[in-house]
């Protein structure tokens, strides 16, 4: 519901001011009335999304979008040989602008364009791979972003197969990169994403793993090759016995199911030794190497 009167604007404003507060109304829980109020915090910012997925919409048709790519530093002194990178997406704006992903993939999340992100960067990263941007070789190893939305996209799942057989480059160097929560929301869809581009040779790494309250139990149901321990307990478990135990944890119950284990966010020598000393594998985050734009063909 929304107040005509005279400082209302014109008709299109009126009816975006209105649409934004009928997303709210529905994300407070449905069959209620949620009236206009300029200022209100939850409808500036439900406008602001919905302003942003045209943008977004717009960004995908004009290719407007792009890779940076961070390494990940083998720990394990049997995995040196390994070359790991993440690769991250970026979306340019009108004037080419970095626009940084906790801007728009929110926005990208709510109103189900996630599918249509991955897709490019999955393209993207192929291609990069095809035209030597990425280094290839048989130890190079890819890390890529899937959201959750994509884990029951069949279209997508099927996008990806197709350029599995074209790219230059083994599946098993190719390594899907989920979050525990999706994969637990999704847990079903999740599987048989995760069976279907394994059996073509693809790894899996779970994302932010020890975040969820039955972490330990779904994993014995999800065939991955790659934990990525929740970055919330390697940032601090230098100065917390607690966060180091569930790093330690973590790690053994991987190596047992013969899982390597990857921790994130570390920011200083301390934390990446740390590591080291309780056996995970790889390490990634700011004192390795920061995130930088790859290359342009």
């Amino acid at each position: 519901v929304i107040a005509i009167t005279a400082d209302s604007g014109e008709l299109k404003e009126i009816l975006s001011a209105v649409d934004s507060a009928c997303y709210v109304a529905k994300e407070q829980g449905r069959n209620r009335v949620q009236i206009f109020q300029p200022g209100d915090e939850d409808i500036v910012r439900r406008h602001g999304e919905m302003e942003l997925t045209h943008r977004i919409r717009k960004a995908l048709d004009e290719n407007r979008f792009c890779l940076w790519h961070q390494p990940l530093q083998p720990l394990n002194e049997n995995l040196q040989h390994i070359q790991a990178s993440e690769l991250f997406v970026r979306m340019l704006d009108e004037h080419d602008q970095v626009i940084p992903p906790a801007m728009f993939i929110p926005a990208a999340e709510r109103y189900q364009l996630m599918a249509g992100i991955d897709r490019w960067v999955v393209n993207a990263v192929f291609n990069a791979i095809d035209e030597g941007r990425l280094l290839n070789h048989e130890t190079s190893r890819y890390f890529i972003n899937l959201s959750g939305q994509s884990l029951g996209n069949t279209d997508l799942l099927q996008f990806i197969v197709n350029r599995l057989e074209t790219v230059n480059c083994a599946a098993e160097q190719i390594c899907f990169e989920i979050t525990e929560t999706a994969a637990i929301a999704n847990l079903a869809h999740a599987m048989n994403f995760v069976t279907v581009l394994e059996s073509r040779g693809c790894c899996f790494s779970l994302d932010d793993f020890g975040s969820g309250l039955s972490s330990f139990a779904y994993l014995k149901n999800l065939p991955v090759d790659y934990l990525k321990i929740d970055g919330h307990f390697v940032k601090d478990m230098v100065h917390n016995p607690v966060d180091r135990a569930m790093v330690e944890a973590i790690t053994k119950i991987g190596h047992v199911m013969g899982i390597q284990t990857i921790g994130e966010f570390v920011e200083d020598k301390e934390t990446q030794e740390a590591l080291k000393s309780v056996g995970v594998d790889f390490a990634q985050g700011t004192v390795i190497a920061k995130p930088k734009p790859l290359p342009l063909a």
